[in-house]
């Protein structure tokens, strides 16, 4: 038990001494960033999974989107981002997206 405490006090003091500089303080430079697994497609539609969605979100724009300064979504909180605005036909039952 002493060695495994040990052991960790050593990774922990390791982690502790490397977190002083970041990668992204590093002006110019490539920033890696590690995934857990390799998505099936690029297709957020086809693929709704975690594995695709995390990437490929900061790829595909959305027609709309919540305020993203605000901790709690709520319908107010819609805002659009490639649709101009949107609004439903009479009865209901079609929503239309003006596009940028």
């Amino acid at each position: 038990m002493k060695r495994f405490s040990g052991t960790l006090l050593v990774a922990g003091l390791a982690v502790v001494a490397s977190a002083g500089s970041s990668p992204a303080e590093n002006s110019g430079k490539i920033m890696h960033i590690g995934h857990f697994t390799s998505p099936a497609s690029m297709s957020m539609l086809e693929e709704s999974t975690v594995a695709v969605n995390r990437p490929m979100s900061a790829v595909f724009n959305n027609l709309v989107m919540f305020k993203q300064d605000e901790l709690q979504n709520t319908p107010e909180g819609i805002v659009p981002e490639l649709a101009t605005s949107w609004s439903w036909d009479e009865d209901g039952k079609t929503l239309t997206f003006p596009l940028r």
